[in-house]
């Protein structure tokens, strides 16, 4: 008998706790600050691989800028190595594969990547977005007179020839913090049109970059307000805008020859640089060139560098860091 009820007790115990769990675990699922806490998370975290939208950016500014407006919400590849040179570049297979697979391909636009138009031909991709960039961005021509010092007529300062005619315009206009702003604009609101539904990242993303873009001009602005109409000679035509963005002169580019400079090229460098009476001249960050070290030499000039950006990390951050080391320059060099 007692034996019995034990039996019973514990078979209404049993019953009493199923119904309780069966109870919180009902609970548990209409709470509707848990569903509002799994809809958070679930808009916070970043879309699947599978679900990422691919984007191609030609060289580095260009990835730096799509990298930094995409965020986690878009694949994003690179098809120019850094520190490649960009009119010179032949796509491989690899690139046209890439182009074949995007969604979007992200360029600079203004002539700048001779290579594309045929990769993208061979690519065969009909649903692929093409975002310019430079799309409503006035070009500069040639601002300045050019200096051909080699005897046989093809500068060349190291190993990247920046001799090729800009029919479309000058296109180096992501070295001018203000044209940045309206290329990352662009890109905004290309990654927006293929993939609206990460609008408010996209958004976000490149509002706080922009943000970075204004500062970095407020600096530029302050600092070389100092120096009005400071005038340089460049190795390489790539800062007319920043020239013109700055009130800085661009005198003269001085197109040099590869490595092995003749005597004669040495005294028509001198000549050239002579000529114009420039305060400052600008090569380019690792550039070892024995003309470079003759001319500074033989003028009694310093020769600093300034970064072109078309080389470094790939961390959309070194945009900022290049640009800073860029003004301390200037500032050094017109002083």
């Amino acid at each position: 008998m007692i034996r019995q009820k034990l039996q019973q007790h514990r078979h209404k115990r049993n019953v009493l706790s199923l119904i309780a769990l069966l109870l919180l675990s009902t609970a548990s699922g209409c709470n509707p600050a848990t569903q509002e806490t799994q809809a958070q998370q679930a808009q916070e975290s970043p879309a699947p691989q599978s679900e990422q939208i691919r984007v191609v950016a030609t060289f580095l500014p260009m990835y730096w800028f799509t990298r930094a407006v995409a965020g986690d919400r878009a694949q994003v590849d690179i098809l120019v190595p850094p520190g490649s040179e960009v009119h010179d570049y032949q796509a491989t297979p690899a690139d046209v594969q890439a182009i074949a697979t995007a969604n979007v391909l992200v360029k600079n636009g203004l002539g700048m990547e001779d290579f594309l138009e045929g990769t993208i031909q061979n690519a065969g991709n009909p649903d692929l977005k093409i975002v310019d960039s430079s799309s409503g961005i006035e070009p500069l021509g040639e601002i300045s007179p050019v200096e051909s010092v080699s005897e046989h007529g093809h500068g060349h300062s190291h190993g990247h020839s920046h001799s090729h005619d800009h029919a479309d315009g000058n296109p180096h206009v992501w070295l001018d913090p203000v044209l940045a702003k309206r290329q990352v604009e662009n890109i905004r609101d290309g990654l927006i049109a293929a993939d609206p539904a990460n609008k408010d990242a996209y958004q976000a993303n490149a509002a706080a970059y922009i943000q970075q873009l204004e500062q970095t001009h407020n600096q530029f602005q302050q600092t070389l307000q100092n120096f009005p109409n400071c005038t340089f000679i460049t190795f390489h035509d790539a800062y007319p805008y920043l020239a013109n963005r700055y009130q800085l002169q661009q005198v003269a580019v001085v197109q040099i020859p590869e490595d092995q400079p003749s005597p004669g090229d040495i005294q028509r460098a001198v000549n050239a640089v002579k000529k114009y009476d420039a305060q400052a001249i600008f090569s380019e960050p690792g550039v070892d060139n024995n003309l470079l070290k003759s001319l500074s030499q033989d003028l009694d000039i310093p020769i600093y560098p300034i970064d072109p950006l078309e080389a470094g990390p790939t961390d959309p951050q070194h945009y900022f860091t290049a640009m800073s080391e860029n003004l301390q320059t200037i500032e050094s060099a017109c002083q």
